[in-house]
């Protein structure tokens, strides 16, 4: 139970590669939960709090030589932790539902999968950071690379941060670590469609949801 005798909260992330619509249909899961009557904080990763959003300007600025994996997962991790500590644990102890833009399987895909950093170590640094927490449920929104692209054009006209910015190579290891999670972790993944309308692949969320659903 949470402090005020509520039923304790539930915490959702959205997960995918660039231009899968993450924001977008964050936005509308939100939305969605609040007209059930749930009280319901949106936020984001690398970000969420005044401190991680701080590293965030760090590690998507495009200033400067960036860092190595390394470097990036371990700055990820700080940011995390922070938020987990600051906004995400306060809030699912009070009852309110947290949706996620990105959470800990973006390390796990984009330095791991895309930077060749082992899965365990960033599950070690998310374990030490963030005492391990992980969502009730990761919502993976899989588009085609040509969607993908044809919406990062739209996105990205003024330019692309550093690392949406990289080489599609790097991109297709991503999207497929993001297949292999979910693939290992069925009970925790639910994957989403994501090259139709933004409608039709709200209605695949909130059917994946339903269970969790008041």
């Amino acid at each position: 139970m949470s402090r005020d005798g509520a039923a304790p909260g539930r915490f959702i992330a959205l997960e995918g590669g660039e231009g899968a619509g993450k924001s977008t249909q964050g936005a509308l899961l939100a939305e969605a939960l609040r007209q059930r009557g749930l009280e319901v904080v949106s936020t984001r990763e690398p970000g969420g709090t005044p401190g991680a959003e701080a590293i965030r300007a760090l590690l998507l600025g495009t200033d400067g030589e960036g860092w190595g994996p390394r470097a990036e997962a371990l700055l990820f991790a700080a940011a995390r932790a922070d938020h987990v500590d600051r906004l995400i644990r306060p809030a699912l102890a009070a009852g309110r539902w947290v949706v996620c833009d990105r959470y800990v399987d973006s390390s796990r895909a984009y330095q791991g999968g895309g930077g060749g950093l082992s899965d365990a170590d960033i599950l070690a640094l998310h374990a030490i950071g963030s005492e391990g927490l992980l969502p009730d449920m990761t919502l993976l929104i899989e588009v085609s690379p040509n969607v993908a692209a044809a919406r990062l054009a739209r996105r990205d006209a003024g330019g692309a941060d550093r690392i949406g910015g990289r080489e599609a190579a790097y991109h297709a290891r991503v999207a497929a670590a993001f297949a292999r999670f979910a693939e290992a972790d069925p009970s925790r993944f639910a994957r989403i469609a994501g090259d139709g309308a933004p409608e039709a692949i709200h209605a695949q969320i909130l059917a994946a949801l339903a269970p969790l659903l008041p």
